[in-house]
């Protein structure tokens, strides 16, 4: 809880149809074992205490008053157990009866929210027993205390800024404006949903994208309770079917016909960050809705049962994540089939190093140029080696651009260097940033001279998690004329190579070449090493900066889900204590802070670049902020919240 994460759970506890009591004890026994999971909200079916499926025993004084106390004895239960939960039953009030979910908390009833919609077709009948909820809010006397009941109810958490519940009943989803939208532009970041759908051929697909895109459109947490085993099967039957979804994505989810408990942690810092960045996401401020605060007891540290990737900007079934490899290439190639439509030519130039990201951009000109029907010479692939030039990449360079067809020059820029080093009066053993960068703008001057020349166009090949750090040379590498690469991390570099090397398993040696690029050490090749062995990398970059896999993990989760540098610092432990010691990823987070804010006069002048991903840096898109911004609050905030993971 301290970081923005709230675990919740969804329960279908055992019904027994015109035993009340026994019902109650069900109810508690999973109570208990929310309790041992560390839940902190639960939401139950849809009149668990009864049973949804009693019909016109809903009418019966017994029904009603046997409902009534079980409310008020698992409102009891509930004391000290630090668990904010809903419950279902038929309630009387004012001589009509409404489906009610009530929220209890500590022993006491916070509130009721009525049942809005009613569904009267097919198999369903609620409206021949219950009234709809009245709009707006009224109060119900319950044990001498005015308890508001409505159906314009939040719930909001006092020391979880972040949580702030609605409720909303089974048919209440299904309408064309479901009241959680009203819910939520008025505050809620958390949706809880006692329901009784019952179970037909295809109905659970529908409900799974119910529940999913509600999530996602509203940006919020979901928490979906769904009526099981023990509910009468004269008609219908009843699945159990629960789930439970945070912005658009299935955390949890069991539909077994048999009766669970599930939970999944949801990131209710992560929602309100998001909000405040969507600004279609309008509040409605509507005066009737009322809010009633509860507080949890002091919150412990709780490793969240929820998994978090290791690659977030890549995660799931290999089948999803091999749709989404051919979607980004499809993307990079349509960017750059526009721009060169647009400019009218038949030329492009790209400096290949042997390297992950040159061997990419030189794949996509590749697809770009086919799909326009160009000469493939048209792309020229220029390698430039200089003082720490590798045979390996040097010969990968050439042999990817053999078996690809394109023009190959290559252009040995050492001597050029070596002079221009000399007119500085640079002495040539001294390895430093001018030294480094000299080898860097003298590329790109390469480059940009001979794209002058065949009139055409350089193609950036820098990635994502380069950009991030300010891992270039400032009118170096860090400048082209249209960069294909610009919003792809590293991690998914690598990812898209190797789909790619699937895709050429009919050319032996392409796929030899991509390979060995693949396993080569990522570096950019400018400090020789000291010894005599020429061929061997001296300078790995992540040995610099540390791996590229907890970059991505940074820059993700501080883009896109907005969480604070001891979040992220826990969550890194937690993902990756397997790998990597937490005072390891404490210096490898403290860096990526350095230079993330060190770096962004780079991206003030990027080039044109195509966005591919949910996370981008351009300042024409994702991110704006000033050049001389102070990163001293990100470290200090990291400082004195650092925990031991």
């Amino acid at each position: 809880m301290k970081d923005g994460f709230i675990k919740v759970g969804a329960a279908t506890s055992d019904v027994t149809l015109g035993d009340i009591s026994k019902n109650i004890l069900a109810i508690e026994e999973k109570i208990d074992e929310a309790k041992k999971k560390d839940i902190k909200v639960l939401c139950f079916q849809e009149l668990n205490i009864t049973g949804y499926s009693l019909m016109d025993m809903f009418f019966q004084k017994t029904t009603l008053d046997s409902a009534f106390k079980g409310l008020l004895d698992l409102a009891d239960y509930l004391k000290g157990k630090d668990l904010f939960t809903v419950v279902s039953l038929p309630l009387r009030y004012k001589s009509k009866i409404y489906d009610a979910a009530v929220a209890c908390f500590d022993g006491e009833i916070l509130g009721i929210q009525l049942k809005t919609f009613l569904p009267n077709y097919n198999e369903f009948y609620d409206a021949r027993y219950f009234t709809a909820s009245f709009s707006g809010n009224d109060f119900m006397v319950i044990r001498n205390k005015k308890i508001p009941i409505g159906n314009k109810l939040l719930f909001q958490c006092t020391n979880v800024p972040d949580l702030t519940i609605g409720i909303e009943i089974c048919e209440d989803l299904w309408t064309p404006i479901p009241v959680s939208t009203h819910h939520c532009l008025n505050g809620a970041t958390l949706i809880l949903n006692p329901s009784g759908s019952n179970e037909l051929v295809g109905k659970d697909h529908y409900r799974d994208q119910l529940v999913s895109s509600t999530s996602s459109r509203l940006i919020t947490g979901y928490v979906y309770a769904n009526a099981g085993f023990g509910e009468s099967t004269q008609d219908v039957c009843y699945s159990g079917h629960d789930i439970i979804a945070d912005n658009g994505n299935i955390l949890s989810e069991v539909n077994d016909f048999s009766n669970h408990l599930i939970y999944s942690d949801i990131a209710v810092s992560s929602l309100s960050f998001k909000r405040s960045k969507m600004t279609t996401f309008i509040n409605e401020n509507d005066k009737e809705y009322q809010t009633i605060p509860f507080a949890f007891q002091e919150p412990e540290d709780k490793v969240p049962d929820r998994v978090f990737p290791r690659n977030p900007f890549l995660s799931g079934p290999r089948e999803k994540i091999n749709q989404d490899l051919k979607k980004m290439m499809e993307i990079q190639t349509f960017g750059l089939v526009k721009r060169i439509s647009y400019l009218n030519i038949k030329d492009v130039v790209i400096g290949v190093s042997g390297g992950l990201d040159s061997a990419l951009a030189l794949l996509i000109c590749y697809q770009t140029f086919n799909r326009l029907k160009l000469n493939i010479k048209g792309i020229h692939a220029i390698s430039m080696p200089c003082f720490a030039t590798t045979s390996r990449t040097r010969g990968n360079a050439l042999s990817l651009a053999k078996e690809l067809g394109t023009d190959f020059k290559e252009i040995d820029i050492s001597k050029t260097v070596r002079d221009h080093l000399k007119d500085l009066g640079h002495p040539l053993d001294v390895y430093d940033t001018a030294y480094e960068n000299a080898q860097a703008r003298e590329r790109t001057q390469v480059l940009m001279d001979y794209s002058n020349y065949v009139k055409g166009i350089v193609i950036g090949t820098g990635d994502l998690s380069e950009i991030a750090l300010g891992w270039s040379t400032y009118n170096g590498d860090q400048m082209s004329m249209y960069n294909v690469n610009a919003s792809i991390p590293k991690t998914m570099i690598k990812e898209e190579v190797r789909y790619i090397v699937s895709l050429y398993d009919n050319n032996s040696k392409l796929k030899n070449t991509l390979e060995d690029i693949l396993a080569t050490p990522i570096s950019p090749e400018l400090i020789p090493d000291s010894c005599t062995n020429k061929d061997k990398i001296h300078q790995v970059t992540e040995d610099i900066l540390g791996p590229y896999e907890l970059h991505d993990f940074f820059l993700y989760h501080m883009l896109r889900d907005g969480y604070d540098p001891s979040t992220i610092y826990w969550l890194a432990c937690l993902c990756f204590k397997s790998k990597y010691q937490p005072e390891f990823i404490y210096k490898c987070l403290t860096t990526f802070y350095h230079r993330f804010f060190n770096n962004q006069f780079k991206r003030s002048a990027m080039p044109d670049s195509i966005k591919v991903g949910s996370v981008a840096l351009s300042p024409r898109g994702d991110l704006r902020m000033p050049s001389d911004m102070s990163f001293n609050n990100f470290i200090e905030s990291l400082k004195n919240n650092k925990r031991n993971s």
